[in-house]
This record gives structure tokens, sequence and C-alpha cells, in this order.
């Protein structure tokens, strides 16, 4: 079945951007990034930055874009039949537009991937383009958030996606150096 991804969720202020793949079915069905109740994405934001995971979801939002973060999906498109990144059809994939989303939102200057086929179709699709207009991009892979990814720890994930809180902190001081 074709799924399409969500809008960005980006405030003016936007200094890191957190790329899943494509939502998953619980989030396309509620229109909400990061729906399924076992998804630890919004419980480590919680951690982090003291976003309550039990709050609103545009509380969240804005909670997100207080914080300087960014959201959206590599792929703005794919053919997929349930939430697996595995069941992505790779002949499919559609990414999103990231030229318009940098040209739009220049202070963006590191790119967290929330698990490895946000990378890797980030890498496939979107690098080179990406790369050519804006080079001074750092680009992190975290562990996946979602629950079909239970090879660590809640606590062991949020260790790895502290790096989201620490790009946050340099880029506040102005230094853009890769945690």
């Amino acid at each position: 079945m074709q799924v399409n991804s969500f809008p960005p969720v980006c405030g003016s202020g936007a200094r890191v951007l957190i790329l899943g793949s494509m939502p998953g079915i619980r989030s396309l069905q509620a229109g909400q990034y990061y729906a399924h109740p076992r998804n630890a994405f919004w419980p480590i934001m919680e951690s982090l930055f003291s976003i309550p995971a039990s709050a609103d979801y545009s509380e969240r939002l804005a909670g997100l874009k207080q914080a300087g973060i960014a959201l959206w999906d590599t792929l703005g498109q794919c053919y997929r039949e349930g939430s697996l990144d595995a069941s992505i059809e790779a002949t499919s994939e559609r990414p999103n537009d990231f030229l318009w989303l940098f040209d739009n939102h220049p202070g963006i200057g590191h790119i967290f991937f929330n698990g490895a086929k946000a990378e890797s179709s980030f890498r496939k699709h979107v690098l080179a383009r990406l790369e050519a207009r804006y080079p001074n991009l750092v680009y992190t892979r975290l562990p996946s958030t979602s629950p079909a990814h239970a090879s660590l720890s809640f606590d062991q994930k949020r260790q790895h996606w502290e790096a989201v809180r620490v790009a946050l902190q340099s880029s506040a001081s102005g230094s853009k150096s890769s945690p």
C-alpha cells in the first residue's frame, strides 16, 4: 500500500533535525509522529528535554520547537505493507524535499537519524544533492526508538540519544562539532 509521510515539524529556531524513515501504521492512523504507545521517542524526549510524553501532541511538538528540534522523515512516499522498515519496497522510495527544508531553515546544522533505514534512504536519495549545497552538516545515526528495535533497553537508547542534547548545547555556544 502507498504511504505518505507527514509535513515537517520545524520552528524558526531549529538547530537539529531528527529523521525517521516513514511513520508506522499507528502513527499514520493517529496523524502523529511516533504514536505507537511502545515507541520510545516521546519518553526519550521527556527524559532529555522535559517534554511530557503524556502531554497533548501539539504541546509535545511545541516543546520540540522550543528546544530547537525539527522532526521529519527521510521518505515522503513509499509502498509498504505493515509498519516495518524492512517491508518498504526499495524501488518505491521517494524522498522528502530537503533542499526546500534547509533553504527555509538554515540554522539546522546536525541531522540525527532515528534508525538505520532513515539513514540508508537518506544517503541513497538525498545526501549527494544536499551535501553539494550544505557541506558543513553533521550526520549521526541513533538507535531506532521503534518497539521493533528491541536489542537495546530504554536506558541504552536514551544514552545514545543524549547526543541530541549535546549537539543542541554545542550549537547554542556557536560550535558545530560532532558529539
